[in-house]
């Protein structure tokens, strides 16, 4: 009988797993205070599907992805954007918000997404980036009124260059 290899896989680690201590798992980023939302750019729509994490969230199953654009000319947009939270002394804020672009036909069961930069945006977001200059104005208006109504408080505690690059200058 062959032993099966033991393999490390993707761990979603809470708090710290070590005690403090050190060892397996030390110096890990902790992926609990990231969500990603999802923005239907026709419908103007944002919701948050946990499932993005893995690619699985109900926009992208049974989906086959691709990286050229042009082979999937009716695609719908759509936007997903990794938002993490930090905490502040005075509470929680929007830290780091990336987003990437997405096109789904549903009817062809094709999409294009470039699962590099999906992989390097949420990175990004965990290192407390805010990338946003290249959505749509409407997408950009959908996301800041969907973390406004989220919590208001948190996006008053968010960074000017938040605000700024989802409202422009005010």
């Amino acid at each position: 009988m062959e032993k099966k290899k033991k393999t490390i896989g993707f761990n979603i680690i809470k708090d710290d797993p070590t005690g403090g201590h050190g060892g397996f798992g030390a110096g890990v980023l902790s992926l609990e205070n990231v969500s990603p939302v999802i923005i239907d750019v026709e419908a103007g729509e944002a919701f948050v599907d946990m499932g993005a994490m893995h690619a699985r969230s109900a926009v992208e199953r049974g989906i086959k992805f691709l990286p050229n654009r042009d082979e999937v000319p009716n695609g719908k947009p759509y936007w997903i954007v990794w938002v993490t939270i930090e905490r502040k002394e005075d509470g929680p804020y929007y830290a780091g918000v990336t987003a990437c672009e997405m096109t789904v036909d549903r009817e062809a069961r094709r999409g294009y997404k470039l699962l590099p930069e999906h992989v390097n945006r949420l990175d990004k977001s965990l290192k407390r980036h805010i990338i946003v200059d290249h959505m749509d104005e409407k997408s950009k208006r959908v996301l800041a009124d969907f973390l406004k109504k989220h919590d208001i408080e948190m996006w008053n505690r968010s960074s000017e260059e938040l605000k700024k690059g989802l409202e422009g200058e005010k």
